[in-house]
């Protein structure tokens, strides 16, 4: 169903930033199968056409960035080195579980790059942009939404790069 249709399913800053992913379509799931592996075995969706969000933390000197990352389920994020230097970090890290829920206003398993702070960079590996159609967590997990790979690229913060190991 369409995902404004179903706020219910969607976390606050998720359902007010819906305008930047026209067409989203939004699902219930279990919640105990959110992550990617099991949610893909249970509800047969190929995990070429799943895509996942990780947030890092980039620093360099005092300063942090935050960002968050976008892969096809099949790949794995180069974050120590194709991340690190796309943001300008002396080092990078996961963010840290407790940290992610509470700046983003998304539960972990669900955080999606829809709905993220404005200044954060969303970094969207360019197979997920040329994918066509790619689940991804609607900020809560008891859901997902379904959407093209293309409106993630076109997010306000959105920049598309190379930037998955496969």
């Amino acid at each position: 169903m369409a995902a404004e249709e179903r706020p219910d399913l969607l976390a606050p800053p998720v359902a007010a930033a819906l305008e930047h992913v026209p067409g989203a379509r939004v699902a219930p799931i279990d919640a105990a199968l959110a992550d990617t592996a099991a949610f893909c075995e249970a509800y047969d969706v190929a995990p070429e056409a799943s895509a996942n969000c990780v947030v890092v933390e980039a620093r360099r000197g005092e300063e942090t960035t935050l960002a968050a990352v976008m892969v096809l389920a099949t790949d794995r994020a180069d974050i120590n080195r194709v991340v690190r230097k796309h943001l300008g970090a002396r080092k990078i890290s996961f963010a840290g579980q407790t940290k992610a829920q509470d700046l983003t206003g998304m539960q972990q398993g669900g955080i999606t790059p829809v709905g993220l702070p404005g200044d954060w960079p969303v970094l969207v590996d360019e197979a997920v942009a040329t994918a066509g159609l790619v689940v991804i967590g609607a900020g809560l997990r008891g859901a997902k939404l379904l959407l093209d790979g293309a409106a993630l690229a076109a997010l306000p913060a959105a920049q598309v790069i190379a930037l998955a190991v496969r």
